[in-house]
């Protein structure tokens, strides 16, 4: 345009720059907003991690500290338990606040060579041995205990507690402990949009308050909480029941993360982590953003197939432990020494066990199939017996 057509619209040159310069402004303020945002996240999550942090034990009595580099790159052993604590929830339908318990036990353990990961799910009901326990208020240690319910170690003396049993049980050193509470699994199931479930028998549980037809469902917020509480409305009502149908949850949910780059990008990491740690009590050796990040990156190398999900093979009890389980000591012990020799798991074929239902066929494993590391035990992958209770994430599952 010429001067006389900026003055004939009844504009001028130096109002249209006035316009420019304000634009810019707007872009500046915009672009400084979003760089806020993003810091203001990152100090956020620096802020929660290192208020989170506890402390916490091998069974030789020593802490666990930041892990090294070298560290990560070897095999990657993480508790991850589920707290049903009513304090501070915010809401009446979890029930009346009291003890805190370990309500959701999972061992993660990826192989050094990160071609397979196997995540064991511990019954809350199992009764084991407890050893001695470091008071998390300070003062004497809470004594050790020759038969106790798993999932009353949170109870006095911490989630700390809870992985020294852990690693007592399994004979399996783990450096890495995550607690996450009911509105951390609400936060989490919203910050990813939901998590798609297939059921295949209509669930009525009027304990969770959980009502879902057969068929297709999208669940978050506290539908998703309600599916992974949910007992009576699945299988025998048992908690293994429960335990493969919090796999159907589960595996979907990897699937998703997978798909979706999740495990590998910085931003909804972020998103992720800001939507959880509020609602999340992480070990000291996980407050360090790179090594989330890291062993996230870990965890997102491994293929769908080779992520095994698995029960801990357990026997009924009866008497006064009656509606307890034990671990089956042989095939326990088993399943124990591949994992702390970290031989690589996988499952022929699923076998979700009571609670759940295969949607569609599981892919078949080749037993000869050879590890990339050399340091893995005869570089073979072992496939695990007949017995053995689980899925893995490549293979969709019904609620049932």
């Amino acid at each position: 345009m010429t001067d006389s057509e900026y003055e004939f619209l009844g504009d001028s040159k130096p109002k249209r720059r006035g316009w420019l310069k304000a634009i810019v402004r707007v872009m500046i303020v915009v672009l400084a907003g979003t760089f806020a945002v993003g810091a203001g996240s990152y100090f956020f999550i620096t802020n929660q991690l290192s208020a989170s942090g506890i402390e916490v034990y091998a069974t030789d009595g020593n802490s666990f500290d930041l892990p090294t580099p070298e560290d990560i790159d070897g095999p990657i052993n993480v508790l991850l338990v589920g707290s049903d604590t009513r304090e501070g929830q915010g809401s009446t339908a979890y029930g009346p606040v009291g003890s805190a318990l370990a309500d959701v036990i999972i061992l993660l353990h990826i192989s050094r060579d990160r071609q397979n990961a196997v995540a064991m799910s511990i019954p809350r009901d199992l009764m084991v041995a407890v050893p001695s326990c470091p008071n998390p208020e300070g003062g004497d240690p809470y004594p050790a205990r020759e038969f106790a319910q798993i999932n009353s170690t949170m109870t006095k003396a911490g989630p700390a507690c809870t992985l020294l049993a852990v690693q007592q049980l399994t004979g399996v050193t783990i450096p890495y402990l995550a607690v996450i509470d009911f509105k951390g699994v609400i936060a989490m199931s919203e910050a990813i949009g939901g998590v798609d479930v297939c059921v295949a028998t209509a669930i009525d549980d009027e304990y969770t308050n959980l009502h879902l037809e057969p068929g297709e469902h999208t669940l978050i917020g506290d539908e998703a909480l309600a599916f992974l509480r949910t007992r009576h409305g699945v299988g025998d009502g048992s908690d293994l029941s429960r335990i493969s149908n919090q796999q159907v949850f589960l595996t979907s949910m990897v699937r998703k993360l997978k798909d979706e780059g999740a495990l590998i990008n910085p931003f909804t990491m972020f998103r992720l982590g800001t939507a959880a740690l509020s609602n999340m009590t992480l070990s000291k050796s996980l407050t360090d953003l790179g090594v989330i990040f890291g062993l996230a990156q870990q965890v997102n190398q491994v293929d769908l197939d080779k992520i095994t999900f698995i029960k801990l093979p357990v026997y009924d009890l009866d008497g006064e432990y009656a509606g307890r389980v034990a671990p089956s000591p042989e095939r326990a012990a088993e399943l124990f020494e591949l994992m702390a020799s970290d031989k690589p798991l996988v499952l022929a074929e699923a076998n979700p066990g009571s609670g759940a239902v295969v949607a569609e066929e599981s892919p078949v494993v080749d037993a000869t199939l050879e590890s990339s590391d050399p340091a893995a035990i005869e570089g073979e992958v072992a496939v695990l017996p007949e017995w053995v209770q689980g899925t893995n994430a490549a293979t969709k599952s019904c609620s049932n």
